[in-house]
This record gives structure tokens, sequence and C-alpha cells, in this order.
């Protein structure tokens, strides 16, 4: 029996296991929009295109699995361009699918048409435009694959309307095979033993890790491994979550707003060992002083990420687990090289350690409400176990800085692209994930507005996100920028207008509070985080703190400003 485009679409979203779609319709999604009326896929309709793919990005990072979306033609797909960029920078698999105009019309300017695959080639793993329905299913099947495999990334299906009308059979392929398409999941055996030679006699190494280790799932493999050696760790931004926050060997984040102890660790060491981190400008600061008198060994299953920003002198491509998993068998079986490694690097340990010491993050108490004060307390009565997500900017960096995460997929924010507007709707898709779990955004008061319609879906879908706003009047990134740098000239920066985040919450249906005072924080959140519903908390910060250690733009880690 044949089948419409339409339903061979969401026969073949069951093949692939997928059980949520985050939404909006559109004329052109009409044929589908029609057949998923009878499907048991749960529909999470979003108010913004941009918020659909949000969404689906924080369900994806939360869960591990594919997040998809469906949007419209046209002006639904190029807003959907902004969250396709902020997957894509941060290799989240995600497919997008679009609705696009008859496919007698495309090229013809017709009304609500766009070349979204066009638009979006340099922002996805790879884009399908649908041309006849019996090549539906293969594309579909390619698609997922695709985005989960190899470095992970978004893969955008564009299916006109007239295909999701057309008949034809449906039949799904067992696998696919992609000729120009094979990434390398095992390490070279020859480069891993060179590794591990150079590791055995260095005696000043640093793990540096990215957000690889998460999407590989290679976390307990990282833990044995640097708990064996005594190796101390550093996170990208992106990896934060994949070496526990309070563990002994954690040096904290590494960067423009890294710590002072992952900042001259990575400076003193004579052994950087990268694995599934790109070398971002954040992170290296100067490109020709970033780990000067160091030998890198780089381990990435992306072989064009190697080397690309930094030089190193051992590349192993391959699958962190997989890499990591043949390291610490060769560290158990070699007790000549690996039995003593701990004490042979005793004095580094002390070294990293005095600098955990001396310079500790730290922020002053006197006068207004703090945000690191707050973010602190959040912490502590979530004893680290909320999955917390972030907009972009001061509030992102505060909760880099200060809450400590324990285990992987617990935090979702943009760092590539540096979305403002992800953290809402992104919290959103990973409360969809796990409807038990607490999940937390903390946003700036200019952030918030950017996808403060998804309010709404949060209410209609009963999805209890809580939302805490440092609302320091200001864009506080770009503002601490043009204190420093520009003479505190405030232009566009200074938030004078904006509106009352009780009353919107209100207006919307959710839960809305308000902090003023550091003795009002504990009383607050521990009533938030109990209840069941959508929640704004409007919390009124010291207008111009600052985030440190900060390290200027084109400076070398170690010229960290500290205060």
């Amino acid at each position: 029996m044949k089948k419409t485009g339409a339903q061979i679409f969401i026969e073949a979203l069951k093949m692939e296991h997928i059980d949520t779609l985050f939404c909006y319709p559109g004329g052109a999604t009409l044929n589908i929009t029609d057949a998923l009326s009878s499907s048991d896929i749960e529909q999470i309709v979003v108010r913004h295109e941009q918020g659909a793919v949000h969404a689906s990005d924080g369900y994806a990072r939360a869960s591990g699995r594919v997040g998809v979306s469906l949007v419209t033609s046209g002006p639904g797909a190029t807003n959907a361009v902004t969250g396709i960029a902020t997957a894509y920078m941060d290799s989240i698999p995600l497919v997008i699918f679009t609705c696009q105009v008859p496919t007698m019309l495309i090229g013809n300017d017709a009304f609500q048409e766009a070349d979204i695959v066009g638009i979006t080639r340099p922002c996805t793993k790879h884009s399908y435009l649908v041309k006849d329905v019996k090549d539906l299913s293969r594309i579909i099947k390619e698609a997922f694959y695709i985005a989960k495999s190899g470095r992970p990334g978004p893969v955008l299906v564009d299916i006109p309307k007239d295909v999701s009308a057309a008949l034809g059979e449906f039949k799904y392929p067992d696998k696919v095979n992609i000729r120009s398409y094979q990434p390398t999941y095992v390490g070279h055996v020859g480069q891993i033993k060179k590794a591990m030679k150079l590791l055995a006699s260095s005696k000043k190494p640093v793990f540096y890790t990215g957000g690889g280790i998460i999407s590989s799932g290679a976390s307990n493999e990282l833990i044995k491994l640097a708990e064996r050696l005594s190796i101390p760790v550093t996170n990208t931004l992106m990896g934060l979550g994949g070496f526990p926050g309070n563990h002994p060997l954690f040096l904290g984040m590494l960067g423009m707003h890294g710590t002072y102890a992952a900042n001259m660790a990575i400076t003193e060491a004579d052994l950087i060992i990268a694995v599934g981190a790109r070398f971002d400008d954040r992170a290296t600061g100067k490109v020709d002083e970033f780990g000067h008198l160091a030998k890198i060994i780089h381990i990435d299953i992306d072989p064009t990420s190697i080397s690309k920003n930094i030089k190193v002198d051992i590349p192993i491509v391959g699958d962190s687990k997989n890499v990591l998993k043949k390291m610490l068998d060769i560290v158990l079986e070699d007790k000549e090289d690996f039995g003593n490694y701990s004490s042979r690097i005793a004095q580094w340990h002390h070294d990293t350690e005095k600098w955990k010491m001396d310079f500790p993050l730290t922020y002053g108490r006197s006068g207004l409400l703090k945000p690191q004060y707050v973010i602190e307390r959040v912490c502590e009565l979530t004893k680290g176990k909320a999955i917390v997500t972030t907009e972009v900017g001061q509030n992102q960096m505060w909760t880099a800085q200060f809450y400590k995460f324990q285990k992987p997929r617990t935090f979702i924010t943009s760092g590539g692209l540096g979305t403002m507007g992800f953290g809402f709707p992104a919290g959103i898709g990973a409360q969809v994930a796990f409807p038990d779990a607490l999940v937390i955004d903390i946003a700036g008061d200019g952030s918030i507005q950017m996808n403060i319609q998804e309010l709404a879906t949060a209410v209609q879908y009963n999805l209890p996100v809580k939302v805490i706003i440092l609302n320091n009047r200001f864009l506080g990134m770009v503002r601490q920028w043009q204190e420093l740098f520009y003479e505190k000239r405030y232009t566009w920066t200074h938030m004078n207008h904006a509106p009352d985040f009780v009353k919107v919450a209100e207006a919307y249906g959710a839960a809305g509070y308000r902090i003023e005072r550091e003795d009002e924080v504990d009383k607050v959140l521990k009533e938030v985080f109990k209840n069941k519903r959508p929640t704004f908390v409007d919390v009124m910060v010291d207008p111009e703190e600052s985030v440190y250690p900060m390290v200027p733009a084109g400076a070398p880690l170690r010229e960290m400003l500290l205060v």
C-alpha cells in the first residue's frame, strides 16, 4: 500500500525512534501537520522557529539523542537559521525539516520561498532538497546517520509541499553507505603509542578537554586516566561537566574568563593532552604563546580540527572514548613507564595546588547583591544536580565559574556562536527530555528578552523551567568591555526600559518572583525550586559587577586581569 510523503515522513521518524518534534506550522507544512494529527509523536509547538531549533538543541544536549524540529518555508526556515548555526558551532546532532513551496515553483520567487539549502550550506553538516517522494525515506535515513555520526552536527532536509502530498512506497533502508563520508572512530595504534611515550617522559602534563568528551561519552575514561596518573584537568566552556567540578584534580575552566590555575597550568605545562577540543580563540588567548613550553597531543574525531588553530606534535584522529580507553589500557599494562608516574610529577601537583589556593575565584561581598553569590547559592541548594542552561554574556561566564558541574549533559550553553536567547528554549527542550528534572536557565535581563515568547510554550505544556534573571540593567558583557577599553562610554548597552519580569511572567500564566537583597536569596530559591510551574525570578544585582579573571583579547593566557 502506497503512502503519502507526509506519512512516509512520520514512519521514518518512528524507525529512528523519534518521539518528540519541536515545530511551528505554516502553509507548506499542512500535509505533514495533518498527518501528525493522528500520530503518537509528541509535538511541542513553539512561538518562534528559532525557539524550535534551540529547544531541539537543548533536548539533544541533555539526552544525547538527535533533536528534531519542523518549520515552514520562507521566513519560517530563515528564522531557524540562528538555531542551526548555534548547533553547528557546538557540534550538536539535529535534523531540521523545513517545508518548501511545490517543486514547480522553486526558483520562481514564489510566495514564502527561500533557498534554505543554499542559505544553510555553511552551517550544516549537510543539506538536502527532496525532489521526489521515492527518495524521501533514504534521505531521512542518511540525515540521521550524518547528524549523529563522526563529529555530530545539524542536517537540514527541505521537503516541497507536492512531495509531502505525493504517493510512494515506504521502504526504510537498513544501513547507510556514503562513500565520501567514513568517520574514523579507532585511533591509529602507532600514534597512540607515540603519545604514551611522550606522556611517560613529561613532568608537567595537563588534560585540556572540550565538548568532544561529552558527545563521545568519554567522561568515565577521562576520570580513570586522570586519577590513575594524577594529571590535572581543565575544561573548555563546552567541556564543563565532562570532569567533576569538585574533583581535586580539576583546575576549572581555562581561557578568557578561566581560572588562574587553569591558565597558568597551560602556560607552564610541558605536555598538553587536548581531547575533543578545537582550540577556540576564547580558550587559547594569543595563539603564538598558547602552551609555548609544551608538546601537544590532540585527540579529535574531526581531522580538519587538528592543527587548524594550534600546531600540534602528535595528532590522533578517532573517537575520544575509544582513544582514552586504549591509553588507559597501556597505562595499566606498562608498569615500568607508569607504575610510579604520580610521584614523578609531585612538584607539578604542588605548583597547581598553590595556584588554586593563592588565586581562587572570588568577588566582593559588600554593597549590592552580587550575581556570583546567587549562582553559588543555586549550586548549593541544588547540590549540583540540576540541568543548567544559560543565555550568553556575563550570566554565562559566572555560571561556568561558580556552578560546580558534576556530570556530563548538565550544562547546556551556546559556546561557539554565543547566541543570546538560547538558554530558555534550550531549557524547554531539556525539560521535555527529562520531565522530572530540575531545569534552570541562568539569564540576563537583555538575553531573556530575545526569546521571551517561549514562556507561552512552557506554560502550555506545563514545563516547569526556572529562569533566574541576573538583572543588572545592562547588556553586561558588552558594558564590561566598554568600561575596560572604551572609557566607560556605555553606548547602546544601558537597558533603560526593561519590563517588569514578574508581571510578564504572570501575564503569560507563569509564576514570578523578585529578589533584591542577599538575605532573600535562599528563601525565594527554595520556594521556586519546589514549585511545579514555569517561573521567572527577577534578581536585582549590582549593575557594574564584572567577570574576572579576564584575559584581554589578543593577550596570552598568563596576562590575566584579576580584579
